[in-house]
Parts: structure tokens; sequence; C-alpha cells
């Protein structure tokens, strides 16, 4: 048995692009970023980004699409998958994507809709599911909590 789960908590690098395939379906791409923050050996706070290539595919791109902009907060679920290609030189180049399966936008209306300027969604928290089983099944948005908050 295997397991190819992701599960990511993070914000929009960019603005979601949708393109159609030959057969019609909607396939949106996205980045998306997530946070890491630790202690250095010298006990300095540290921040570390890690960044997500993204991709939605069905009628859940068109929602990304429509909804999410650079910057909006959501949670998403899905599985890594790899691609491989040949760059400019000829040379064998391999990439890591998330194949989006489930996604929540995060965060007040203004966070997740760009100013707040009625776009036609829900308030804080929509969920989007293809299907997926959903780990979150309560809104959890709310105050951040980072490392500081914790008492251990």
């Amino acid at each position: 048995m295997s397991v190819n789960k992701v599960i990511l908590v993070g914000r929009l690098g960019r603005d979601p692009e949708t393109r159609y395939t030959g057969g019609g379906q909607a396939v949106c791409n996205f980045s998306m970023a997530t946070d890491e923050s630790f202690k250095s050996k010298t006990g300095e706070r540290q921040k570390r980004t890690e960044w997500h290539k993204i991709v939605v595919w069905g009628k859940q791109a068109e929602i990304a699409q429509q909804y999410l902009k650079k910057g909006s907060q959501i949670f998403l679920e899905g599985r890594i998958q790899s691609r491989e290609w040949m760059d400019k030189e000829n040379q064998k180049r391999t990439s890591f994507e998330i194949v989006a399966t489930n996604f929540r936008m995060l965060g007040s209306r203004t966070d997740s809709m760009g100013g707040g300027a009625g776009h036609g969604a829900g308030g804080g928290s929509s969920d989007y599911d293809s299907g997926a089983p959903s780990s979150m099944e309560h809104d959890q948005s709310g105050p951040e909590v980072t490392d500081e908050d914790i008492p251990f």
C-alpha cells in the first residue's frame, strides 16, 4: 500500500492562470508559499519559505480563477506529481507540482477576495471539494498562531 497525500496551508504567490485543454477542460496554475519559523543554533529566529507549484483541474479550476487572488490564504489537499521535460540546452529536467483535489479559502473576505468588493462569494471560508474526503469539517480560520505563542 502507498499514500501520496499533501496538505498545505499558505498564501498564493500570484494570481491563478487558467487555460483550457483541447477537450474543453479547465486547468488552473498558481504558486503557493508556506512558511516555517525556527531558531538557529545561535538562538536567532529564522524564517524559511517554500514555494509550491499548484495545478487545479475542472470545475475547481474555474472556481479558483474566479475567487482566488495573489495573497489569498488557502487550505489545500492534493498529491505530489513529477514532470520531466527537456530544457533549451537539451538537458533532462524534473519539476514537482501539487495536483489539488480540494481547497478551502481561509481568512476574511477582505483577505481572500482582494479588498472585499463583492465578488459574489460567501464569507470568509468556502470549501470546494472534488470528492476527496476533507480532514477539515469546520472553519478553523482565526488568529494566526506562531511559535512564540506556544508555551513549550
